[in-house]
């Protein structure tokens, strides 16, 4: 460990979000909402990643996550973003849509800006994690509210829990299309971790 990193600790959160290149509305096609979730499920499966909440918007995600202990946030954005990308334009560039050119070369040519070896850049650069306390039970409950109205805000939906594309269905005590962990308030200052669906 380098001498100015601090080791994470257990109980550290994050709440990022993951921003498409220019803010390009890449999420309203199923085919890319579903890699989102695959990726999601992958990263839980093989990276040790929980996530508490999740919503994916047209142009960005929002996620509320708890890394491996001592891996950074960073670090999963980095391998997240590297992970999607080859899927995405994979996807764009099989679907018919008559952006499809147009999102290919500003993809392509924010790449070029960053003067990256990878052709094409889907995600914006950086996501500012926000370091959460899961001691705070309060601070947890606000942000996985408001991460879950985003679809209610933008008039997608009426109730967060009708969004396919949110772990508001799995507090709503739904099946999820990602396996979330579960946080439930016992007492004023501690939570319960239920089991991923």
């Amino acid at each position: 460990m380098l001498p100015h990193q601090q080791p994470i600790p257990g109980d550290a959160c994050f709440f990022l979000t993951l921003n498409t290149v220019d803010k390009i509305d890449l999420f309203t096609r199923p085919a890319c909402k579903q890699i989102i979730a695959n990726a999601l499920n992958h990263f839980i499966d093989t990276h040790g990643l929980r996530v508490y909440a999740w919503c994916l918007m047209t142009s960005h995600l929002h996620l509320l996550i708890q890394t491996k202990e001592s891996q950074s946030p960073a670090v999963f954005e980095r391998d997240f973003k590297k992970y999607t990308t080859p899927e995405l334009i994979k996807t764009i560039e099989m679907e018919i849509d008559l952006r499809r050119d147009w999102m290919l070369q500003r993809f392509e040519d924010f790449g070029k800006s960053l003067k990256k070896i990878e052709k094409f850049h889907v995600w914006q650069s950086c996501s500012s994690p926000l370091h959460i306390d899961r001691r705070q039970p309060r601070l947890l409950l606000e942000r996985i509210d408001q991460i879950h109205q985003n679809p209610v805000r933008d008039q997608v939906v009426e109730m967060a829990e009708n969004y396919m594309f949110s772990s508001a269905r799995d507090y709503a005590g739904m099946q999820g299309l990602v396996r979330v962990t579960v946080l439930q308030q016992q007492g004023s200052s501690r939570f319960k971790t239920l089991s991923p669906n």
